[in-house]
């Protein structure tokens, strides 16, 4: 089995905190998800993750103006300097102060970093002459603020930018010295200044303050007061001793009562101004006439987040509270995204029979079905009134059942997406664990209240039947795969094994050394794996009740120190343990998660350790750190469990915002911080990836992993010239080889397209294997963006003519592709359809839309190469109409479209 298994979503967590960053063709969108980056297109409905990982939670993100260069800072001040292109860090750098903002400048040449009271100036990262790699060299500090620096602007010339301050000022700046210029404070708000923009022509600045202010700034001569305005522009030239300075021409205010002004967003072509309140309200403004556009309530909590895309269409929101992030074209007002995830931790996720849907479920009650090509929500379900323990699908993949502490085990139809049936027990019990019956007639459910497992009809709703004989609460429940046996594992050590439709034991208890946290059967049924209190691993065989082997995880899971735990990661191994199996497709390996950052894959049959997946880095979380670093330890603890928002200058920053209880932690401590934890995991029907649902999110590993570099059989005169050198030479295979071996995909394109149809076949015979897999996923993929219909179709055709039997034989390796290109002809087959339909009704419209009066027989097709019993299969037709020449001439066009027609479907149904 492959287990090279590598990140490559996280869904469940859309936005976390920080910045919005629109790529510069407007259609893609980052969005910070801890201490990771996500990737939405937002055209093709489609999302990554980047496999980098920030050391805490991001704060700011930037994005050069080329879409090459992504610089990710976190809470800490530790940025990371990223190749969006290839997904790569090129260079980490610490600026060694929380940063509030950061911006490229618009040539790409530079990049304003706040630093406190100070700005810096970088160069962006390029290559010197001497062809070494600098990555951040400084240009220049500028300072004056006396307060934290809390955004940049800059010109659209790139010679001056804009920085506002919590001082109640903004100022502006020149990057280099310029003869003349020296630098101007813009003072007069009341409260910190959020914002400050400059117009298209930037000859007006516009500043926005928290309390709801707007002030537009003019570069304009100074009058003494009481002085009269110039009448024209030629009286103020004749005054050439007149100071220029810049002024405030007009206040506005945006009259929200009790809101602060959150954050804002100015596109300067079309002078539109988005901003966010701290009530979850948006609005829209056009300047400077300061008209109001639109308000729109969004959220609940603040927006911490907008953003405006290149055109000026799409506006980006993201609020932290909620975990929300939407996307909303204001002049159709409608939404292009919106997008939430859960509040609280995941509890339990499932896929769907299919591997086309993720189920996931959470403490907040809430059960979301995502779809695992675009990571995307597709529904919601809030029936819950508590915390959903367990879910699980029936067998058909229609039906989903899930079990909650609310008392109630529903079930749910997927298809038109409503809660069809509730089951209860006679007794209020909160159940923790769940249970289908393979054939989907009965459903079964265990409770930490009551010991019994309580059995449901599903047709019915009745309750058939309680299982008793656990001495503690239930804590996991797992059916046969065929057999129709059920397992159940207790806190009383137990795991007993029941004949559901016979209603007695099949075997004795299985006895463990401690309370069983999961259990999980082969998917032959014969075998079930049972994860214990103590990190054990323990495998029996049902029919004889016997243990046919164990594997002891505690030091494969052991691992991560809270920041204040008082002994070392590695002897904490008595808090680390398993609570969520899961078999392989194959049953040779099964992957285990739990009380850990860790997730463990072992090899049944030998018990070793596979592989170890790291869920998170993230220093923000408790649990990652292997040492403690002895400079964070004060008198009174760990510097990150001290409160020090109550110290703070500014009033918002000293509210303290934690909700007790959404994390988790001792809940007695002032301060708590959610510790890594794996809640639950799960192999795709395809075993080509997996799923975790974690504190992070739901992380998703997968086989398929769409780098965009990748080299196969990479040879020294394997080169982009060479390779186009060789098409040149029309030797169409090798230069295919030579593209997929660089695998560059606009290479890939070009040598792909320039193959003659003539010679597809012929290439497509000769195609080496170990490159058809990847020129399959070539082919699904392209399909969807390209208009060469038939060259695809030719090409599709040849190679499922020419290696069919092989990829019959070898079905598990090329499931993936053939879905692909199943997906992708089907896709034309619904579009040509359509557009039949729609010639055939142009043709309708076109024969009937002449003026009546004049009638044509049609008795005989005179097409080129028609046959003389072709006519006898056309109706004799009348075109009516009133003889003159347009008239006339129309319905001559008419009938030659229709011969044409007629001809061509003849020809075609004869080959």
């Amino acid at each position: 089995m492959k287990a090279d298994f590598q990140l490559s979503d996280v869904i469940g967590t859309v936005y976390r905190q920080g910045n919005l960053v629109f790529s510069p063709d407007g259609t893609c969108l980052l969005s910070p998800v801890g201490n990771r980056v996500t990737h939405f297109d937002l055209v093709n409905n489609k999302s990554f993750t980047f496999p980098f990982e920030n050391r805490r939670n991001i704060a700011r993100l930037a994005l050069n103006p080329q879409c090459t260069l992504l610089l990710s800072i976190d809470e800490g001040g530790r940025a990371l300097l990223v190749n969006v292109n290839r997904r790569t860090v090129l260079h980490n750098f610490n600026f060694g102060e929380k940063v509030r903002d950061c911006q490229f400048s618009p040539d790409g040449r530079y990049f304003a970093v706040t630093h406190g009271r100070h700005v810096q100036v970088w160069r962006t990262p390029t290559f010197t002459d001497e062809r070494d790699f600098a990555p951040f060299v400084k240009h220049r500090v500028y300072t004056g603020h006396y307060d934290e620096v809390t955004s940049l602007t800059w010109s659209f010339d790139s010679r001056f930018f804009l920085t506002t301050s919590k001082d109640l000022s903004a100022r502006i700046y020149s990057l280099n010295p310029t003869e003349g210029f020296v630098p101007t404070q813009l003072a007069g708000h009341r409260d910190a200044v959020v914002g400050a923009f400059f117009s298209a022509d930037q000859e007006t600045i516009y500043t926005v303050a928290r309390d709801g202010a707007l002030f537009t700034w003019r570069y304009a001569p100074r009058r003494p007061k009481g002085a009269p305005e110039p009448e024209s522009d030629e009286e103020m030239d004749e005054d050439d001793d007149v100071e220029m300075r810049w002024q405030i021409v007009s206040r506005n205010y945006f009259m929200q009562q009790g809101a602060k002004v959150r954050t804002c967003a100015f596109h300067a072509a079309t002078n539109l101004l988005v901003v966010g309140f701290s009530t979850g309200l948006f609005g829209l403004y056009e300047l400077p006439e300061f008209n109001q556009i639109h308000t729109l309530s969004i959220s609940n909590n603040d927006i911490d987040s907008v953003t405006i895309n290149k055109s000026g269409e799409w506006l980006a929101f993201g609020a932290s509270k909620l975990g929300q992030l939407l996307v909303w074209e204001w002049q159709s007002e409608s939404y292009v995204l919106k997008q939430q995830g859960h509040f609280d931790v995941m509890n339990t996720l499932a896929y769907s029979p299919d591997g086309q849907r993720l189920v996931t479920a959470s403490d907040d009650g809430k059960i979301k079905v995502w779809d695992a090509r675009s990571g995307f929500c597709i529904v919601t379900f809030t029936e819950h009134t508590s915390a959903v323990t367990s879910i699980e699908f029936a067998k058909r993949g229609n039906v989903l059942f899930s079990s909650s502490l609310d008392g109630t085990v529903r079930a749910w139809d997927l298809i038109r997406y409503r809660n069809f049936r509730t089951f209860t027990a006679p007794s209020r019990l909160q159940f923790s664990c769940l249970a289908v019956d393979p054939s989907g007639e009965v459903v079964c459910a265990g409770s930490l209240d009551s010991f019994d497992i309580h059995i449901w009809s599903v047709q019915t709703g009745a309750l058939l039947d309680r299982l008793s004989g656990h001495e503690g609460p239930v804590s996991s429940l797992s059916f046969a795969g065929s057999s129709g046996a059920l397992a159940s594992g207790s806190w009383d050590k137990t795991v007993r094994v029941w004949d559901v439709f016979g209603r007695s034991q099949s075997v004795d208890p299985l006895q463990q050394q401690s309370d069983v946290q999961g259990i999980a059967f082969k998917p032959d049924g014969k075998f079930v794996a049972i994860a214990t209190l103590d990190g054990q691993l323990a495998f029996w065989d049902v029919a004889d009740a016997k243990q046919v082997g164990v594997i002891d995880g505690r030091r494969d899971i052991s691992g991560g120190r809270n920041i204040d735990s008082r002994v070392t990661a590695q002897n904490a191994a008595g808090s680390k343990y398993f609570n969520s199996l899961c078999y392989t497709a194959d049953g040779s390996c099964v992957l285990a998660g739990g009380n850990s950052k860790y997730i463990c894959l072992y090899d049944v049959a030998t018990g070793g350790l596979v592989r170890k997946f790291t869920v998170s880095q993230n220093l923000s979380l408790d649990g990652t750190q292997e040492f403690l670093n002895s400079k964070n330890l004060t008198e009174a603890g760990p510097v990150e469990m001290i409160d020090t928002t109550g110290e703070a200058e500014d009033l918002q920053d000293r509210i303290d915002r934690t909700l007790p209880g959404a994390s988790r932690g001792d809940m007695s401590a002032r301060r708590v911080r959610p510790e890594v934890r794996t809640r639950a995991v799960k192999f795709s029907p395809t075993g080509r990836s997996f799923a975790a649902a974690s504190t992070e999110g739901l992380l998703v590993y997968s086989l398929d992993d769409n780098l965009l570099f990748d080299p196969f059989d990479l040879d020294i005169d394997v080169t982009p010239s060479t390779t186009l050198q060789t098409l040149r030479q029309k030797q169409y295979l090798k230069a295919l080889v030579m593209a997929f071996r660089l695998n560059e995909r606009y290479l890939i394109h070009q040598v792909y397209e320039t193959i003659p149809p003539a010679d597809i076949p012929l290439v497509a015979h000769d195609l080496p294997l170990p490159y058809l897999s990847r020129l399959l996923k070539f082919i699904a993929g392209h399909a969807d963006e390209s208009p060469h219909v038939e060259f695809h179709l030719i090409w599709i055709e040849a190679l499922c003519t020419y290696h069919g039997r092989y990829i019959r034989e070898r079905g598990g390796e090329f499931g993936s592709e053939m879905r692909g290109l199943q997906r992708c002809v089907g896709r034309i087959e619904t579009e040509l359809a359509g557009l039949g339909d729609e010639n055939v009704f142009m043709l309708r419209y076109i024969l009937e839309g002449g003026k009546k009066g004049r009638a044509v027989p049609v008795k005989a097709m005179e097409v080129e190469g028609g046959e003389e019993g072709d006519a006898e299969e056309v109706e004799e037709m009348e075109v009516e109409g009133e003889g003159d020449d347009e008239d006339g001439h129309k319905s001559d066009c008419a009938l030659h479209i229709l011969r044409r027609v007629f001809y061509h479907s003849k020809t075609s149904s004869a080959d």
